[in-house]
């Protein structure tokens, strides 16, 4: 168990699966953005972080081009990042409101951050197939985090990316009894982890504030509710 992880997380870094996202990485990588000229960008595909004994495990959809594809952390130097570590601090699960590079102090209390695809996408929409080919990784890393209780899922496709995950394991699930709403809960597995539902923090819903601040942090608490009683 305890080499299990980082050889998780060399697996991913060194994944060459999907052209099209290498590709992509690559060309942000090499061009950058004006802000951030004197990064050296990270541009390969993006391991989880946070607690090997994490209750919570959050989902994500994608590395932002510019945010973990930079930085080399999960959720770290965009604007989802910074919506998403300050519920976490608030909520208790994080040492610090705020992640802006993988040097910066953040360590995570009991819970593991984590994304359905590694690789920074073009126009953050992946394909079928590549969800499909980094669905192992998923699928090893829930397997080895063997103390969650509650899986947070941010956005509809992270939320299909995890009963994928547990249909893979030959659970018979009808995705039509999974609705996705963000607040939504369900037990898809009696004795088995929570699925909790939520709206990514994304610019697009932050900025027309179809997610607020107070319905992120809500969210975050009953999830350390349900790690708490259960």
């Amino acid at each position: 168990m305890a080499d299990a992880l980082p050889l998780l997380r060399q697996d991913i870094i060194s994944c060459e699966r999907c052209p099209r996202l290498r590709l992509h990485c690559a060309e942000v990588a090499r061009t950058r953005r004006r802000a951030y000229l004197d990064w050296d960008y990270w541009g390969r595909p993006v391991p989880g972080f946070g607690d090997p004994q994490a209750s919570l495990f959050v989902l994500g959809l994608a590395p932002g081009a510019h945010g973990a594809n930079r930085t080399g952390r999960v959720f770290t130097g965009d604007r989802s990042g910074d919506w998403l570590y300050r519920a976490m601090h608030q909520a208790g699960f994080a040492n610090q409101p705020t992640s802006v590079s993988a040097t910066d102090g953040l360590r995570l209390r009991n819970a593991w951050v984590s994304a359905a695809v590694r690789c920074a996408p073009p126009d953050n929409k992946p394909t079928p197939a590549e969800f499909e080919c980094c669905m192992p990784y998923l699928e090893r890393e829930l397997a080895l985090l063997r103390r969650v209780k509650v899986v947070l899922a941010l956005g509809r496709l992270a939320c299909s990316a995890y009963l994928s995950v547990l249909r893979g394991r030959g659970v018979a699930l009808r995705l039509a009894e999974f609705p996705f709403a963000h607040g939504a809960q369900f037990l898809p597995v009696p004795g088995g982890p929570h699925l909790l539902c939520s709206y990514h923090p994304s610019q697009q819903n932050t900025l027309t504030r179809r997610l607020t601040d107070e319905m992120l942090l809500s969210v975050f608490r009953r999830a350390a509710q349900i790690c708490a009683e259960t």
